[in-house]
């Protein structure tokens, strides 16, 4: 069965009639373009990475084509520290990769493939333009089966426990099984998203909605040229601690200390209690991230107030770029 009506008996024919028809970049899609245009990437880590602990040594996702010369968008975890990346197109062509830059902030990658793609891209939306119960679409490579329709659910806040932090980032339900790297399209047949998690409360209001966390397309446009020019935005990069910490029953408790990073030299420990920063007391990883960037750019000392073996006490912690500390070298 071709790719159209498969994809039309998936997401529902007045979705995508919708999608195909809007006006701008994204008229004259066809279904094949979407799917064609939603890449397989496999990435080969480099062995002392300091990511291939927790995040392995080969990794598998997704990937966007964004432009002509095939350019890919991808989740930044899918190939951070990669000295090796390969391309899977929908057709099971495979085309090597390389690794174009990384940016923390906001957890986009980017990958370019060395033989030409020959597909169209996904022209770039406005997450921005998205509101909370809009139909989308989720697509992963993999073709028709690969693509699912969603809602938005929430547009709110999201902080990691890897020093990490959105202002506003898109939640959708039901939640895709193939997030990683998979692109969120609006009803305009643009991509507004990349996929970046699975949650339990995509709501954020305690109603147990599992769904999936994108990050907003509106992240890529300001940082985008230094990427492909530099491998990471320019500017100053924000003090990074090198801690993962945990919000249990009202307090900050240290989950894991990064090995080789500066709160280890610090001291840290897992167990300890982050108590404030500079005396000014932080309960959440949003109030803990803030204070700290709020110091200065990455090499500022941050002061953080600390419980440790039942006593409190200030820590000097001299924080640095996190991305000096990955393993980036034979990359970009």
């Amino acid at each position: 069965m071709s790719p159209r009506p498969r994809l039309f008996i998936r997401v529902g024919g007045a979705l995508l009639a919708g999608l195909l028809a809007a006006p701008g970049p994204a008229a004259g899609q066809t279904p094949a373009d979407l799917l064609g245009a939603v890449v397989g990437i496999k990435t080969f880590i480099n062995p002392d990475a300091r990511t291939a602990e927790t995040l392995g040594r080969t990794r598998e996702g997704s990937g966007i084509v964004i432009d002509e010369d095939g350019l890919v968008l991808t989740i930044g975890y899918l190939m951070v520290e990669a000295h090796a990346a390969e391309l899977v197109t929908q057709a099971g062509r495979t085309v090597p990769a390389s690794v174009v830059g990384y940016d923390f902030d906001s957890g986009f990658g980017l990958l370019r493939a060395v033989e030409p793609l020959r597909l169209k891209p996904i022209p770039l939306g406005r997450s921005g333009d998205v509101k909370e119960n809009d139909p989308v679409l989720v697509a992963s490579a993999g073709g028709a089966d690969a693509v699912a329709p969603a809602r938005v659910v929430a547009k709110r806040e999201f902080a990691g426990n890897w020093e990490y932090l959105l202002e506003e980032a898109l939640f959708t339900a039901p939640p895709h099984p193939a997030w990683s790297g998979a692109a969120l399209i609006g009803r305009d047949g643009r991509l507004v998203g990349v996929g970046s998690l699975i949650v339990g409360d995509a709501t954020g209001k305690g109603e147990n909605v599992p769904g999936n966390m994108f990050v907003p397309i509106d992240r890529l446009p300001p940082i985008l040229a230094d990427l492909i020019a530099d491998g990471r935005p320019s500017g100053p990069p924000r003090p990074w601690l090198g801690v993962t910490p945990v919000e249990a029953h009202g307090a900050l408790v240290v989950g894991r200390v990064t090995p080789g990073g500066p709160a280890e030299a610090a001291g840290l420990q897992r167990g300890d209690v982050i108590a404030g920063v500079a005396g000014t007391p932080v309960r959440t990883m949003a109030e803990l991230y803030r204070k700290v960037w709020a110091r200065g750019p990455a090499g500022t000392t941050v002061p953080v107030d600390i419980l440790q073996g039942g006593a409190l006490r200030s820590v000097d912690i001299k924080s640095m770029n996190r991305l000096d500390h990955l393993k980036l070298k034979s990359t970009f």
